[in-house]
């Protein structure tokens, strides 16, 4: 039995009385008998049909509905992509995208996926030319299939779709013997108009690897090469937003749960090497050498993380859309638009330790972070030339606080291992700009704090992670950004190796997050589909921004027999997930425009419940005795790297648990 106390996460949302909706569904058709539909929990993005989103019919499969219909728009619609990935690892889909013949000023992409068979999931990268656009990653396969679709508001790339473009679309799979599952892809792009939207940048400056004439990818890989671009830079810009898009794979996919570098051996001879540099993570950005900006990453966990059935056929928070972190570099513009080259890069730190107490930002971490970024800049006349103040600096070092503990067995092995990582974090930019449109001081503050505790027992074979992330950005002075975040996340993880080489992973997980944006941001907010509803519109108009707020919970097991090549995991999971208007007055209550509850049970759903603007829409409920009471899926290689614990295998096998 595991143990621990997950942190409790407060969900925010209010109940307004109901109005009149229609449930309709759109021209996408309902999933084949027996073929799992997978899906990510989100908020609907608007369409030229309305309020869109997937929802738990009658008959149980997840399908695209119109939740709540508006008048409808003319659109066009554009095949993107039709690809099956096989043996495609450095082999991109390309093509070849050409507008439509239509007018617009807003794009959707509806994103589907079939596969079945074995397979591992799989990061996905789409590009325009060297540019990435969108970040997602698949579903791990069962013999009679799965089938997920997303749907993506991409209305802030019109920069793009404007104009002809190469399309790199980079899934890299592999199919042998044993890996069977070829993804099939169908990516459409649809295209309407709206009376309001927002205004779109004028130019994106990719910050990547700039392979796109080669047809390959352009994302960095750090630590192993230097992810920077020396760029001509517009003279005339009023506004720039460097947007960062990074994720771990390998040995940091799991970096939250890895432990502080000097405790990397602690349980060496039970269950070896552990992966360290600390469970903190920070994504920094730099422009000529100097400190720009920041993300500390969210834990994504994909499909096959940690245990299978965690995600079955409900995914991680994100995995389906991995969100980009916008950084204002708009007090950057009086160097940037002097008419020179100037370097961007894009850097990821973990923390040496000294044994003790303290600690440092480090550049080396683990294989491998995988990272692009980019420019998106709003440009005044071609005749205007920005000027004004180099920009003042604020950028102390992060305040980190360590702690670290072990006991020991009666045979003086270590048995415990416990440590906490505390980092705060304040930086300030800013500078006086002078455009066409006005002058004044321009600036971008960023303060975050985060604190993770770890602990091991068993000699390595349990882990307990406790963290909780905390930020604010903003930009002042000119277009005003705010962003609020908080990410808690609660892991317990367990595993058991038999004689016979048989083993079993067990897991309990709490996570969530609260992201509030007010003010402009450089993606959609969320509010256009709820600007067309007649119930909400009014509404809409006394929103200062949006927040989103969600929690998943859910426990899993897993059993494999490598000998007989099989393996069986159970799992149940639960999301609640509500996205409100923040109400411009000041201490006021957000007023909750979607909300959605959602249980399931060993792969299937077991209750989903959906709210627009108050009224429920959508109510589905199974019996739970009638769910299957297991489900095949793909063999997990080793214990060790299922749960993100280190390389290879446990050095011994943890009867009884190790060493006791």
């Amino acid at each position: 039995m595991l143990q621990g106390c997950a942190s409790t996460i407060k969900l925010r949302y209010e109940y307004l009385p109901p109005s009149t909706f229609r449930l309709v569904k759109d021209a996408i058709s309902a999933s084949t008998s027996g073929v799992t539909e997978d899906f990510q929990v989100y908020q609907p993005v608007f369409t030229p049909s309305g309020a869109t989103d997937e929802t738990t019919q009658a008959y149980g499969s997840e399908n695209t509905t119109t939740i709540a219909q508006t008048n409808t728009s003319s659109s066009c619609q554009i095949v993107l992509m039709q690809h099956s990935f096989a043996y495609s690892y450095g082999v991109p889909f390309v093509g070849t995208y050409t507008p439509p013949n239509c007018k617009f000023n807003r794009v959707t992409m509806n994103f589907t996926v079939t596969v079945k068979g074995r397979q591992y999931d799989r990061l996905t990268l789409m590009y325009f030319n060297d540019t990435e656009v969108w970040r997602t990653s698949t579903a791990e396969p069962t013999q009679s299939g799965v089938r997920w679709e997303y749907i993506k508001d991409m209305t802030e790339f019109m920069y793009f779709w404007n104009s002809p473009q190469k399309l790199i679309f980079d899934l890299g799979n592999l199919v042998d013997s044993t890996y069977t599952g070829i993804y099939n892809t169908t990516l459409t792009a649809t295209f309407f108009t709206a009376q309001d939207t927002v205004e779109p940048a004028d130019l994106i400056l990719p910050i990547s690897a700039r392979q796109g004439a080669a047809n390959a990818a352009s994302v960095f890989t750090l630590p192993s090469v230097n992810a920077s671009n020396t760029i001509s830079f517009p003279r005339n810009a009023n506004r720039a937003v460097f947007t960062v898009s990074a994720c771990g794979q390998s040995t940091e996919e799991f970096w939250w749960s890895n432990v502080l570098q000097s405790n990397i051996d602690t349980f060496d001879p039970y269950d070896g090497t552990l992966y360290g540099y600390s469970p903190f993570r920070e994504v920094q950005v730099l422009i000529d050498g100097q400190l720009a900006g920041v993300q500390w990453p969210f834990p994504v966990i994909f499909t096959g993380g940690v245990v299978p059935g965690l995600w079955r056929p409900i995914v991680g928070l994100d995995a389906f859309d991995l969100r980009e972190h916008e950084i204002d570099i708009t007090p950057w513009l009086p160097v940037l638009s002097d008419g020179k080259e100037h370097t961007f890069e894009i850097r990821i730190a973990g923390i040496i330790d000294d044994g003790k107490k303290n600690g440092y930002l480090t550049p080396t971490v683990g294989s491998s972070w995988y990272v692009t970024g980019k420019i998106f800049v709003w440009l005044d006349d071609e005749s205007s030339v920005t000027t004004g103040s180099l920009p003042t600096l604020y950028l102390p070092p992060p305040a980190i606080s360590l702690s670290q503990s072990y006991t020991q067995n009666s045979t003086g092995a270590n048995q415990t291992l416990t440590y906490t990582t505390n980092v705060n974090r304040y930086l300030s930019i800013s500078s006086y700009i002078v455009t066409q449109h006005g002058r004044g001081t321009v600036s971008w503050t960023q303060n975050l704090a985060t604190t993770n505790y770890g602990q091991y027992t068993d000699a390595g074979a349990i882990q307990v992670n406790q963290q909780g992330t905390h930020g604010t950005d903003q930009s002042q002075g000119g277009v005003f950004y705010k962003a609020s975040y908080s990410y808690p996340l609660w892991a317990n993880s367990s595993y058991f190796v038999e004689p016979s080489g048989n083993f079993t992973l067990e897991a309990t997980l709490s996570r969530g997050l609260v992201l509030d944006i007010q003010g402009t941001p450089v993606f959609p907010t969320g509010l256009q589909p709820f600007k067309e509803i007649p119930r909400s519109a009014p509404l809409v108009s006394g929103f200062s921004g949006t927040s989103l707020n969600t929690i998943q919970n859910g426990s899993a097991y897993y059993f494999a027999s490598p000998s007989a090549g099989t393996s069986t995991t159970y799992g149940s999971t639960n999301q609640d997930f509500t996205f409100s208007g923040i109400d411009i007055s000041a201490g006021a209550t957000d007023t909750e425009l979607y909300y959605r509850s959602v249980a399931a049970v060993n792969g299937t759903v077991v209750r989903d419940k959906e709210n627009v603007v108050g009224m429920e829409v959508s109510n589905y409920g199974y019996p739970i005795d009638a769910v299957p009471d297991g489900m095949s899926v793909q063999g997990v290689i080793s214990p060790k790297a299922a749960l993100g614990r280190g390389p290879g295998d446990p050095k011994q096998q943890l009867v009884q648990g190790a060493g006791s």
